[in-house]
């Protein structure tokens, strides 16, 4: 039995005698109360033997919570591994992938799946069809424009362990093809996961599998679900009512029985690290998954991580690409706005944030009745201000934290407190005027609207995201991954501020410039067509060289080529260790770190602690991760009173 007690030095099954009047229902999987330590706690059944192999006394457990098992063998296995890979604790996996119990709905009977909610489809999508469950889509020409594509769809219609990381064409519906591929398992006989970074790329695919599958074939799981409805699509798996399930990362401990494909998309979306303990990644859960289970495993994207690029250099998976060719003939025409030619052209387009180009661009899609799409880093108004006089950042008296201007005609406010800055007056020159420092989409949408007088001007960010727009002219702003579909493409995609994105103190940065570039230019038309990327970038950068040539698989072997050198994540393996000054060191002392390890830091972290790096081989990662462990339960056998956040591969290094 796990108990829900969250110590490592108590991560270790525990044996507890079943009560005679309880011998029916407690059975592996079952949740129960236990006493534990004088206290009542939760619990789950991992198995039922005849004997133990404890010396003392045992316990009775205490309660039976309910009959229904939820926990399968194989999500129990998994949730071990995982545990084991994160240096975490069964219960916390556990916790991650059981969602909570809903009596009522327990309660209800067995019948048809429910639908998961309206869906917004395509105006010319054909009514779902019912089709046989060992049926096999026919209609796959979707996959013929990558030339190991189509044997990828056999390999999952076989039954056999295909692994491939896809980069789609421009401009490719990858739900459909998504859909296709989960139609070629469900008609092997198997079931399928899928998990994507958000509710807006889960309802796309949830459609796609509805005219594919017909309706009822599947479920959708998500946090956002609530609490009745998530438990109801987790019961639907788990009693074999569905062989697919689609979601965001809560999907990727789904109980499917008989798993033959697990894919995500997007991999590179730092919304698939779970931010709770033991912070697993969704794409390492699911490629777990595909390891211990012997199934195919799909991760595809417009962009290419590390780690996605470390699985084809090392073997593990194929990449499915298409022909030179093809992509030039499908991508937009791509056009850096600070190379040497274009400054030759217009002085102005080092400074100006909108240059003559991109004007120019976006005046030509518009007159042609093409929308255009306005890429913005940043959200809100005008994010950050500094003052107008000595281009000093505009601070918080009271905190010192950044000031922000909501609207064109409010008053400045704290972005940490809150609090209005009305008598604001700059410390080093007591200047009182303000100026935009950071320009946010709001104001982007303000601006476009002047420059594009009775055009119509929307907005897609946090307040409220578009899901698709229509064929005519428009101009949309969006922040990253709120870009909403616009119906035949965009006329021409504008990325501005690229700056925000290149500069931030991130490993990553540049890796997840392009990422948000090329999900943003993907909705581009072809150039044959009419589409234009119009990119306010120097044309030199690498990232910027990956989006002209739209190939992220070149940036890709790049980017891991210099991490491998300089001996960054994934070509080694970190643990993070976050905590007050003295609980880390009391930590450290504690660990065996195995040999060759590199111990980096000590820096500053959030609320006054201190964070340590620990840098090994990939070789040597389960065995960090155990010594993790190890040393972390010595601190709690001893009571130490101030916790430790150990992290494996955190995404935030610097």
């Amino acid at each position: 039995m796990c108990v829900d007690v969250p110590l490592p030095h108590l991560d270790r099954p525990f044996d507890y005698l079943v009560p005679a009047e309880l011998d029916d229902g407690v059975q592996p999987g079952t949740r129960v109360r236990v006493r534990f330590a004088g206290q009542l706690v939760a619990g789950w059944v991992l198995d039922r033997v005849a004997a133990s192999g404890h010396d003392g006394k045992l316990a009775f457990l205490d309660k039976l919570v309910s009959p229904e098992r939820v926990l399968s063998a194989e999500i129990a296995a998994l949730a071990r591994t995982v545990a084991d890979r994160y240096a975490g604790h069964l219960a916390d996996v556990l916790r991650l992938a059981v969602p909570p119990r809903h009596a009522r709905v327990e309660q209800e009977p067995s019948g048809p799946v429910p639908e998961p909610g309206p869906v917004a489809a395509p105006t010319d999508a054909a009514p779902p069809a019912t089709v046989p469950p060992d049926a096999v889509p026919t209609d796959a020409a979707g996959w013929a424009a990558y030339p190991s594509g189509p044997a990828f769809l056999r390999a999952v219609a076989d039954g056999r362990p295909a692994r491939a990381v896809w980069a789609p064409l421009p401009g490719e519906d990858w739900p459909a093809r998504y859909a296709e591929a989960i139609a070629a398992t469900v008609g092997a006989g198997r079931g399928a996961v899928a998990v994507l970074p958000d509710g807006r790329d889960v309802d796309r695919l949830d459609a796609a599998l509805r005219r594919v599958l017909g309706a009822g074939r599947h479920v959708v799981l998500t946090a956002a679900l609530g609490p009745a409805r998530r438990y109801r699509a987790f019961l639907a798996a788990r009693h074999g009512l569905v062989k697919v399930v689609v979601g965001t990362r809560a999907a990727m401990f789904a109980p499917v029985a008989d798993l033959g494909l697990v894919a995500i998309w997007d991999d590179g979306d730092d919304v698939h690290a779970e931010p709770r303990a033991p912070y697993p990644h969704a794409r390492e859960v699911l490629l777990t998954r595909a390891q211990l289970g012997g199934v195919a495993a799909l991760l595809g994207g417009f962009a290419r991580s590390g780690e996605a690029q470390q699985l084809v250099e090392t073997g593990w998976a194929r990449e499915i690409i298409a022909a030179r060719a093809t992509v030039r003939r499908r991508a937009p025409r791509v056009t850096p706005a600070g190379d040497d030619a274009q400054l030759a052209r217009d002085a102005g387009a080092a400074t100006a944030r909108l240059p003559s180009l991109a004007f120019a661009t976006a005046r030509t899609a518009l007159q042609a009745g093409m929308p255009v799409l306005v890429q913005v880093p940043r959200r809100g108004y005008l994010p950050a201000v500094s003052c107008a006089d000595c281009r000093a950042p505009a601070r918080c008296q009271h905190c010192a934290g950044p000031l922000a201007l909501p609207a064109a005609t409010a008053t400045a406010q704290c972005r940490w407190c809150g609090r209005p800055a009305a008598g604001y007056a700059c410390p080093h020159c007591h200047g009182r005027r303000l100026r935009a420092a950071v320009t946010g989409a709001r104001r982007t949408a303000e601006e476009l609207g002047r420059a594009f007088p009775g055009t119509t001007v929307r907005t897609s960010g946090r307040d409220e995201v578009l899901t698709s727009v229509p064929a005519e002219p428009a101009v949309v702003v969006a922040t990253p991954g709120a870009e909403p579909v616009a119906a035949g493409g965009y006329g021409a995609v504008l990325l501005l501020d690229t700056w925000a994105l290149l500069t931030r103190a991130d490993l990553r940065a540049a890796e997840e410039a392009l990422r948000r570039w090329l999900s943003a230019a993907a909705l581009a038309r072809p150039a044959a067509d009419g589409g234009q990327v119009v990119v306010i970038a120097d044309g030199g950068l690498a990232p910027v060289q990956a989006l002209l040539r739209w190939d992220p698989g070149w940036f890709a072997a790049r980017e891991l080529a210099d991490r491998r050198e300089l001996g960054f994540p994934p070509a080694a393996r970190m643990a993070s260790v976050t905590g007050p000054a003295e609980a880390v060191a009391e930590l450290l002392a504690a660990l065996r770190m195995p040999d060759g390890a590199e111990l980096l830091g000590p820096v500053p972290a959030a609320d006054g602690q201190e964070r340590m790096l620990i840098r090994v081989r990939r070789s040597q990662a389960a065995e960090l991760a155990r010594q993790l462990r190890v040393a972390a339960g010595t601190r709690t056998a001893r009571r130490a009173g101030q916790p430790v956040r150990i992290q494996i591969d955190p995404l935030d290094l610097l």
